[in-house]
């Protein structure tokens, strides 16, 4: 039984009636700086935000800096083993403590007074420190730290004090599919060194939209479509698996492989040589899951939306893309890989090849749907037509993959967000709970 989320029409940006069957959007939502500005504040500053991997700090004194949210922010694992999320600013004049994307550090110096700081987030060094008066203690100018947590080696901070959920609540139904991922290795999972960093000249929500919409994979990806089945590999029809609300702005969809995977689900792109160990891990994992769970593990493809920003796709290869706003008719992409600690070498260059083959900047979809999101982008400037449709599907009990629930989930958070009704009781409860509410 599906469940939709009735929301109130009034003057909304986001007109979800169920009566009608209809989901529509006011395409001001992707074009109007004032609500650009509010998602910062309303969204960004509250909920919690992908930072990173655990494994992208695997040792005391590793660190990765990047910006969450608007924000530069260090994850540093320190000398003590414990990984730590920090504001990238030094607490005397501001400056970045860390203008490297990577590395190793005993402590972070900030460049403009040489304050200096312990990967523990404790100021360590003042320069002529007898001119501050008795007042002043070092314990009192440590490093900002956010709040964060980790689930399954997934890292996520938020900037809210008063956050009222902790990190596998607010993950809500999404906690599955980072289970199933994670489950892909008995010694954990790992980023691949080296991240994509583009953009693209639209806003960020339809990127979102995007990653969780298979209804225009034959329509947008032709060419791909052909070099699949130029490879003996049966591309997705339209019709097959099934889309879900997670709860929270969460949303999946799952369905059959459309080529193989590295884990574990062979197809002759792989190559004849490598079908014994992929067939024989599959069985592994029969025998250590059963054979529904494993199933799912390795012989389906997923794609995973986490409210607000993160998208991870496990097909070919598994891809980690945090989409940023920046600003109404911008954003900023990373993507890295991640993979199984113990993979085989050659299955790991297999999976990498196959990453930037079609998920990559340059690969076959990435460009294809770049350009489309930025062709909606152009196309929101005639104001003509008010409101985009994403309704497809309401009129199903059981949704399929190209129906649109999970954008329909994104859609349905983001407005409780925009207009502060996420602490209202009955709908944070509902909310939370997957799936949509029986009509």
């Amino acid at each position: 039984m599906t469940i939709e989320l009735q929301r109130p029409v009034g003057d909304r940006i986001v007109i979800d009636d169920l009566e009608r069957l209809s989901f529509r959007v006011d395409r001001r939502a992707y074009t109007d700086e004032d609500l650009a500005a509010q998602e910062m504040t309303r969204i960004f500053d509250r909920c919690w935000l992908y930072v990173g991997h655990e494994s992208e700090v695997p040792g005391p004194g590793s660190y990765v800096a990047r910006d969450v949210g608007g924000r530069p922010v260090v994850m540093a694992r320190g000398s003590d083993g414990v990984v730590r999320v920090f504001a990238n600013s030094c607490t005397h004049r501001g400056a970045l403590i860390c203008s490297q994307p990577s590395g190793q550090a005993r402590s972070f110096r900030c460049p403009y007074h040489d304050w200096t700081f312990s990967n523990q987030g404790d100021l360590v060094g003042v320069p002529i420190p007898d001119g501050y008066g008795p007042g002043f203690r070092r314990a009192d100018f440590g490093l900002a730290q956010h709040r964060s947590e980790s689930y399954r080696g997934f890292v996520f901070a938020t900037f809210d004090p008063e956050q009222p959920r902790t990190l596998p609540e607010y993950l809500a139904g999404a906690t599955e599919y980072l289970d199933l991922i994670d489950d892909q290795s008995e010694v954990g999972m790992e980023v691949i060194q080296g991240a994509q960093l583009h953009g693209a000249r639209a806003n960020w929500k339809l990127m979102m939209e995007n990653s969780v919409d298979i209804y225009h994979f034959r329509a947008l990806h032709k060419r791909y479509v052909g070099y699949m089945e130029s490879l003996g590999s049966v591309p997705p029809r339209r019709r097959g698996g099934f889309g879900c609300a997670l709860g929270l702005g969460h949303g999946a969809n799952e369905l059959p492989p459309a080529a193989a995977r590295p884990l574990a689900y062979w197809t002759p792109m792989f190559g004849a040589e490598v079908r014994p160990r992929i067939e024989a891990t599959a069985a592994r994992f029969v025998d250590r899951f059963g054979p529904e769970r494993a199933e799912r593990i390795t012989g389906t493809n997923r794609a995973v939306l986490i409210f607000p920003n993160l998208m991870i796709i496990d097909a070919i290869a598994i891809t980690i893309r945090k989409i940023d706003p920046v600003g109404a008719g911008q954003m900023a992409i990373t993507s890295v890989a991640l993979a199984p600690r113990d993979e085989d070498p050659d299955i790991r260059e297999l999976r990498k090849s196959h990453y930037l083959t079609f998920l990559g900047p340059a690969g076959f979809a990435t460009p294809d749907d770049i350009e489309i999101i930025e062709s909606c982008q152009r196309g929101y400037l005639n104001r003509t037509v008010r409101y985009s449709d994403l309704s497809r599907g309401m009129n199903k009990e059981i949704p399929e993959t190209t129906d649109e629930l999970p954008a329909r989930e994104f859609w349905r958070q983001w407005d409780r967000l925009m207009h502060d009704d996420d602490a209202h009781p009955d709908l944070a409860r509902r909310a939370g709970m997957p799936g949509e509410e029986p009509r």
